[in-house]
């Protein structure tokens, strides 16, 4: 059979196009002008693809340096925390006085000092803080707590990144589920592990993972707990998934899942076995399967059962939308060898609203709950960022844009005559002499496929010259096609980039010594900028690491709180008299020792915010903030960041955008010694953030009190609503830079302390 080709042509017309190469083949015996043109053809047509892609790849490249959030494990010193098609699931700490009244870690307003967290905050668990251990780990998820004396003992599934399967890991802490050790992996074996039930049975104890791609329930006997473990016995010859037991009313109860029988719906399906030892032997339950429905239904298991108020309570997960949704719980009103019966009942948990922003924003399907001797309950929950699959859902958009893309860049070359889709002469009966159009027929009836497909590239062929007639690039109704679609190929390479190599787009907090924090937002506003104040509100509640947004309210009516989309409460602090000074007025209300000055003209990512939390973690001693000035000359004159840039130093962080210790700042700035500087505030109604940065110099023996972090972007949203407060830039420099003079002979000078941009190691202050 002949050999066939498909070539891109350089242009549409006999003498060429927008490329100038000659578009049609000249018919020769010895194809020497063919081989001519193909050459041409096939360089014009490299030429536009290897410009097109330059361009886009540009594109590309800068809007991942400008939109995709940086992986906050990079730093990692294992390989840990690798994307994982099953999440990035973590786990978190509640306290409470019952099962129905728990609240997270960050409500206790547990503080501390050695992680700089005030207050620690969920998760307290991560592939991280295990990885970070020696221990890679993908995710963490299925806690199981056991307690012995005083210290608390966390077993847990870890995914390992190499053997990509699931092992038991096990951490232990010793002030109540605040700092946890992690001790190491408690059980491995060649085959998946996950749902570590820890139980004591006279005097011995006992873990009962799910290990179901063995087949078989195994029971293990600790020999030196926590890390050794060696096998019991097997409790049963199937596949159980989830296994949990509790006692009552003289027997032992195991919950579990079998999907190995034939009809079994997956994650839909509960079994319960009995006994009269946890040892076995088991006996199936004579309503067996008790559920056999859809995934919904909260069938499988989600955590061990518990007692409450002579209550037997089972925890179910729901994982109706995606695997492991959420937790449900289920009283439990009868339960004997032949009868089962249940009702849902509440889950005391709130469910997160900031989205993938949060370590727990997608799902929950794990819950472990006890009552410690103190009487006070504890619980440890899971949860994800993103749903199951999510890695191959992103990948599978990311390809289709590519594809679009590709398809764009052709139907654009075609538009331009530099793209097009021609067969060879010799592929045609009336191309050639007639003997050969006779013995190509026959060749081509004797392989349908590929008559079809000389028929489709015919078509292509016969659809692009069309086009390239009818859209002419010179005309404005051409120009524009080519406008729209150019952009279009631009919109969809930049969502290959963000579906491809940015991750599952969450902008996750830094963590500190393995403890999260959190810290309370706080802008001034007044009626007129209500625009601002909605749009700023619903955008940075779902930052991680806000706890509250407080309004200080200089004038006009107050809103609502109810007014605002917010993740986070939102509280609405109204003042008697409209001063700038009113932005460090002591608020006994906030929780968190950080607090985020920012004016509700300013956007940016929550990464930047995460960002400069961690930055003022680590200084909490400074202000540290976005926006830095230099302050120096004689006369003293107040400039803009470039001037600070052009001398590669700054000694002034802007407080509109700032870190600051609540109390610390608060304090200073409504000492006596800040009286004078209150009043000039008050009669410039400007500078509250210059009076603060040489309150800060004036009273720390520190040589630099303030720390600068470079935003990826950040945009003045006053500019858009017309109502900035310093509007007339000129006026506004010349009144800063009298109480930049006058600040000086007051508190003393600050041009001495100059910071100099670069010095850190993480680069954020380049």
């Amino acid at each position: 059979m002949r050999s066939t080709a498909i070539s891109i042509s350089a242009s549409s017309h006999a003498h060429g196009g927008w490329w100038g190469g000659r578009g049609s083949f000249v018919n020769s015996s010895n194809g020497r002008n063919n081989s001519n043109n193909y050459l041409g053809v096939i360089s014009a047509a490299l030429v536009f693809f290897l410009v097109s892609f330059l361009l886009l790849g540009s594109i590309g490249c800068f809007y991942a340096r400008l939109m995709l959030t940086p992986n906050v494990h990079t730093n990692l010193p294992v390989k840990g925390c690798r994307e994982d098609n099953e999440g990035s699931w973590a786990i978190g700490v509640f306290y409470g006085d019952s099962p129905f009244s728990l609240k997270p870690i960050e409500d206790m307003n547990i503080h501390s000092d050695k992680s700089a967290a005030w207050p620690v905050a969920n998760p307290v668990l991560t592939c991280a803080s295990a990885s970070q251990a020696g221990f890679p780990s993908n995710f963490v998820a299925d806690p199981f707590l056991y307690v012995k004396e005083d210290a608390l003992y966390l077993f847990f599934e870890t995914k390992n990144p190499i053997t990509m399967q699931g092992d038991i890991g096990v951490a232990k802490s010793v002030d109540k589920g605040v700092t946890w050790e992690q001790l190491g992996i408690a059980l491995d074996k060649d085959w998946h592990l996950s749902y570590p039930y820890v139980f004591e049975y006279n005097g011995n104890i006992y873990m009962l993972p799910e290990g179901s791609d063995k087949g078989e329930l195994n029971l293990y006997r600790a020999v030196d707990f926590p890390t050794k473990w060696v096998q019991e016995k097997v409790l049963m010859k199937k596949p159980i998934i989830d296994p949990s037991i509790i006692s009552h009313d003289g027997k032992y109860w195991l919950f579990g899942s079998d999907h190995s029988g034939i009809g079994a719906q997956n994650n839909g399906q509960l079994e319960i076995w009995y006994s009269t030892s946890p040892l076995g032997p088991w006996r199936p339950h004579t309503k067996n399967p008790i559920y056999n429905t859809g995934p919904s239904r909260g069938a499988r298991s989600g955590g061990r059962p518990f007692m409450y108020d002579g209550n037997i309570y089972r925890v179910g997960q729901d994982c109706g939308d995606t695997y492991g949704r959420t937790v449900r719980i289920f009283k439990i009103e009868n339960l004997t060898t032949h009868e089962f019966k249940e009702v849902e009942v509440p889950f005391g948990i709130q469910e997160s609203i900031k989205g993938i922003n949060a370590w727990n924003g997608a799902r929950s399907h794990h819950f472990d709950v006890k009552r410690l001797g103190s009487g006070e309950w504890i619980a440890f929950l899971d949860g994800d960022r993103v749903h199951s699959g999510d890695a191959t859902h992103r990948f599978a958009l990311g390809f289709a844009s590519v594809v679009g893309v590709a398809v764009m860049l052709i139907f654009l070359g075609v538009l331009l005559g530099a793209v097009k889709c021609v067969v060879p002469l010799t592929r045609h009966s009336h191309m050639g002499k007639k003997s050969d159009s006779f013995s190509t027929c026959e060749e081509e009836s004797k392989d349908p496929f590929s008559m079809k497909f000389w028929f489709f590239c015919y078509q292509l062929n016969r659809l692009g010259s069309f086009l390239h007639a009818k859209i002419k690039p010179s005309t404005c109704p051409g120009v524009l096609v080519l406008a729209l679609t150019f952009l279009t190929a631009a919109a969809l390479a930049c969502l290959g980039v963000t579906h491809i190599y940015g991750g599952s787009g969450a902008q996750e907090p830094y963590p500190m010594n393995d403890h999260y924090s959190q810290f309370t937002l706080l802008t001034m506003t007044y009626d007129a900028r209500m625009w601002n104040l909605k749009m700023y509100i619903k955008h940075y509640s779902r930052c991680a690491s806000v706890r509250e947004i407080v309004v200080v309210w200089n004038k006009g009516k107050p809103p609502l709180v109810g007014d605002f989309d917010s993740a986070v409460p939102v509280r609405i602090r109204v003042e008697e008299k409209n001063s700038l000074n009113n932005r460090f007025k002591a608020d006994p209300l906030i929780k968190t020792r950080a607090i985020l000055e920012l004016d509700d003209d300013i956007m940016m990512t929550c990464d930047d915010v995460e960002r400069g939390f961690l930055v003022w973690r680590q200084h909490p001693e400074r202000i540290v903030g976005y926006y830095p000035r230099l302050v120096n000359g004689d006369p003293l004159e107040y400039r803009a960041e470039r001037h600070a840039r052009k001398h590669n130093g700054y000694n002034m962080i802007l407080t509109g955008a700032a870190f600051l210790d609540a109390e610390m700042a608060f304090k200073r700035y409504w000492s006596m010694e800040a009286l004078p500087g209150r009043e000039m505030v008050d009669l410039f109604f400007n500078c509250e953030d210059v009076l603060l940065n040489y309150l800060y110099a004036n009273m720390s023996s520190s040589p630099s009190t303030v720390e600068y972090v470079k935003p990826a972007w950040a945009v003045d949203m006053s500019k858009f609503s017309g109502v900035a407060i310093s509007g007339n830039t000129q006026a506004h420099y010349h009144v800063r830079s009298k109480c930049l003079r006058k600040f000086s002979e007051i508190y003393g000078s600050i041009t001495n302390r100059k910071s100099k941009f670069g010095s850190r190691k993480d680069g954020w202050d380049v």
